[in-house]
């Protein structure tokens, strides 16, 4: 015995299953109630992470200027140096030879120069009584007195010529000691050596051209970012930007856009933007490579729209704006996000009404109520 009971269904409901599926299908295309939502402008202002690579400040390789051999060095790997410190003395036997015959020339040169002006006060005076005496009447011949006055002006050019001599000779001495104090390798600038490339006894100078030491100044750093093309639009010039560095992941540091390159490289299409950083605490060091929270601001608003309001299928993106209570596909690109929000790009203006959760079941053309 069946004891199962099929339910009456009332007249006015029976609809039978062909009936409902051409009903579900055509309602769609009638009217639809979904929610509306403006579009809104506004500037985006987020934040992207970007590599960045420390560098020093300044840095420079110290050369000799002079040949010499390292007579002691004063620094190490790791010393912190003041501007003027003396890092090393090289000895010269030969630049010592070399001063004492640029003295020896000044001696000589000086004493010709002495001998000079003696023999010009001589032809001075011989030239002064034959002047005297040529007063009188007969007393000498006019022509000894023009050979007289002719013997003091070569005198003169005499002296003349053993003054030059003498302050070219006393000029190679100067030289000659400058170079003598290259002997002396001093700081440049205050900084910590970071490398020391020559022991006591090397040869260096101009031909064998070592470098001796490595300084760098890391208390005030260089902070360089590669931003991409599309974000250097946004930079400004003394913004305060965040970073992390990965030997004190709890720290957070920040530094100043100071200085940018105004050139793209080409390979990347990056553009390289340095940032001062003062490293008061030397926590930092240069070769460390930070993560940048890179602050991305638009000279011009965006347009914004719920993220679920955006459709892609495999044609096209869009999204469903009500144009008169109907629905139109509107084709837009994507752009960032931010936060629930994703800025878009199409023929869209602000205070438009657009379909807050969109689908392509919603067709063009059905009324939106």
């Amino acid at each position: 015995m069946n004891l199962t009971k099929t339910p009456r269904v009332p007249p006015r409901l029976r609809v039978s299953a062909s009936n409902a599926l051409l009903l579900a299908l055509a309602l769609p295309l009638y009217s639809q109630s979904p929610e509306l939502v403006p579009v809104v402008s506004r500037p985006v202002a987020r934040t992207i992470d970007l590599p960045g690579e420390f560098q020093p400040f300044l840095a420079v390789g110290l050369h000799a200027k002079v040949a010499g051999y390292v007579e002691r060095i004063l620094v190490d790997r790791g010393s912190r140096v003041k501007a003027g410190e003396l890092l090393a003395e090289l000895s010269a036997p030969e630049l010592s030879a070399r001063i004492a015959e640029a003295e020896s020339k000044v001696q000589a040169a000086e004493a010709d120069r002495l001998q000079a002006e003696a023999q010009l006060a001589g032809q001075q005076a011989t030239y002064d009584r034959l002047k005297k005496a040529s007063q009188t009447p007969g007393a000498i011949a006019g022509n000894e007195l023009e050979i007289a006055q002719k013997q003091v002006e070569a005198a003169q050019a005499l002296v003349r010529s053993r003054q030059q001599a003498s302050r070219a000779a006393e000029a190679a001495v100067r030289t000659q000691r400058d170079f003598e104090a290259y002997l002396r390798i001093t700081a440049p600038f205050d900084g910590v050596v970071t490398e020391r490339l020559v022991h006591p006894g090397a040869l260096v100078g101009p031909s064998a051209d070592p470098v001796l030491v490595v300084i760098q100044q890391v208390s005030h750093l260089r902070l360089t970012v590669a931003v991409p093309e599309a974000d250097v639009g946004g930079i400004v010039q003394g913004a305060r930007v965040e970073f992390k560095v990965p030997a004190y992941p709890e720290r957070v540091y920040s530094g100043t856009v100071a200085r940018l390159a105004h050139a793209l490289d080409t390979k990347t299409r990056t553009m390289p933007v340095e940032l001062d950083v003062i490293n008061s605490d030397s926590s930092l060091s240069p070769g460390m490579y930070p993560a940048v929270k890179w602050p991305v601001r638009r000279p011009v608003s965006a347009m914004l729209v719920p993220k679920t309001a955006i459709v892609t299928t495999t044609e096209r993106t869009f999204v469903i704006r009500s144009r008169d209570g109907r629905a139109e596909w509107v084709n837009v690109s994507k752009g960032p996000a931010d936060g629930d929000l994703q800025e878009v790009i199409g023929a869209l203006k602000p205070g438009d009404r657009i379909v807050r959760r969109a689908n392509d079941e919603i067709r063009e053309g059905v009324e939106l109520k």
